[in-house]
């Protein structure tokens, strides 16, 4: 290979369709494009290859490329997109409305908006890029809050500015936003405005995001109902079918007044559109009640004399009647045991008094006397051991002689607690107990005198 100043020389060992295989000097080999071998260069030829730097082409190269980054830079790295600069549009009782302007993303693309309440994500912002307000219901009385916006982007993160609020009382008007539909009286839509700007309330003729009531009298768009010919039928306003679908609630206006004379919120069930408004005394009860609705209390003789002049006798239930004593339940009725009736009390009196004037009376009495039969009978069973009992000493038992003169014997016997000796076979056979004159001449003497004792 011979070397000069301008060029170098090399022999063409193979050559290919887009390749040739040049041997230089030592055996050097490089591959060329065969295109730029010259024309009728084979295997064999000798060829020059000459190599210039091109400085004006790198200067030309050079400032097009910054030219380039200076273009970049400007459109993407002067500006950036801005935090969204939230605002409070209205507060009530229950809901938040929040505004902000349309978010400015230079030119960056966006990711996401979300809204945050009390440091914690709520959700996202539907429609991000037109969307420029939400509102917030379901939030507790009187309560504060906080609210941020946070606006992410292929730029980076922007949150807002944080919004502290709190909730309206019962007692705040301020917060009501009236949407005004068909009023058929117009003194009655003044009044209502006049009571709205005195309770600090606004409202409008559109429906808006922070509207919470929707006011008329008449669903239709003109007070007659209908159009100005009369021939086409009623037809519900633009605005009333909007109310609804955003289930807004319907009122009249007097619940304008209501809220008014109250100084409060109240509720919207008595004044929804159709149903009668109560009068302003409504609220306050009437002095001229029925007797019949007063309480009864057992404590005030009075009271029950005048419910009992005033209504039909009602059935005396022995359960919920007051426990009366056990004695005035035999006024009038025989004597159930051989125990002497007690002497008659203030309480008989009562008793003889209320049954005189109620005809119920006597089958009360008649329960109470079995109840209370019942219960003495229960009252006088002995089947019970007494766990304390002990026997007593040799020195202080008594006689055996002594035993059948105790009283207390005598007085605990009943018919619940004698066990009876069942009867010989023959007797079981002829059904009839023989005198005791036969039992003696039978021959039964070993069973000893018999004793009859009252089972009663």
């Amino acid at each position: 290979m011979e070397k000069s100043h301008e060029s170098f020389t090399f022999t063409v060992g193979k050559l290919d369709a887009g390749m040739a295989i040049l041997l230089g000097e030592r055996a050097h080999l490089i591959e060329f494009p065969s295109i730029l071998l010259p024309p009728g260069a084979t295997t064999g030829s000798i060829v020059n290859i000459a190599v210039h730097q091109n400085h004006a082409e790198e200067k030309r190269r050079d400032a097009e490329f910054w030219a380039l980054q200076d273009e970049i830079l400007e459109e993407f790295g002067v500006r950036s997109p801005s935090p969204p600069k939230l605002q409070l549009r209205n507060v009530t009782q229950t809901s938040i409305t929040l505004e902000w302007p349309s978010i400015d993303l230079a030119t960056a693309k966006l990711r996401s908006l979300d809204i945050y309440r009390n440091g914690q994500r709520l959700a996202p912002i539907p429609s991000p890029l037109t969307n420029t307000s939400s509102k917030l219901s379901g939030l507790e009385l009187n309560t504060e809050y906080t609210f941020q916006l946070i606006l992410r982007t292929t730029a980076g993160t922007f949150p807002s500015n944080l919004i502290r609020v709190r909730t309206h009382t019962m007692a705040d008007t301020s917060g009501i936003s009236v949407c005004f539909g068909t009023v058929q009286d117009s003194v009655m839509l003044e009044n209502a405005k006049m009571a709205l700007r005195d309770m600090k309330a606004k409202w409008s003729d559109k429906i808006q995001i922070d509207t919470t009531h929707f006011v008329c009298t008449t669903p239709a768009a003109t007070p007659s109902g209908a159009s100005a010919s009369g021939s086409s039928p009623i037809a519900p306003g633009v605005e009333y079918q909007r109310a609804l679908q955003l289930s807004i609630p319907v009122v009249q206006p007097h619940w304008i007044f209501a809220c008014h004379t109250e100084r409060k919120l109240v509720s919207i069930a008595p004044y929804n559109l159709g149903a009668t408004p109560p009068t302003p005394s409504a609220s306050v009860r009437p002095h001229s009640m029925s007797q019949a609705s007063l309480p009864r209390s057992p404590t005030s003789p009075a009271a029950n004399h005048s419910v009992r002049q005033s209504m039909p006798p009602l059935a005396r239930n022995a359960a919920a009647s007051p426990p009366a004593p056990q004695a005035s339940a035999f006024v009038n009725q025989p004597a159930a045991s051989s125990t002497p009736p007690l002497a008659p009390t203030p309480e008989h009196a009562v008793a003889e008094a209320e049954s005189a004037d109620d005809p119920d009376a006597e089958t009360v009495a008649l329960e109470r006397a079995v109840s209370s039969t019942v219960m003495e009978k229960r009252m006088s069973r002995t089947g019970t051991m007494n766990r304390e009992f002990k026997f007593p000493t040799p020195v202080s038992s008594p006689t055996v002689g002594d035993t059948p003169n105790l009283p207390s014997i005598q007085r605990v016997i009943t018919p619940s607690n004698i066990e009876v000796p069942p009867p010989p076979p023959v007797e079981k056979e002829l059904g009839v107990s023989p005198p005791r004159s036969a039992r003696s001449d039978d021959g039964d003497d070993e069973l000893g005198d018999t004793v009859d004792i009252p089972l009663n």
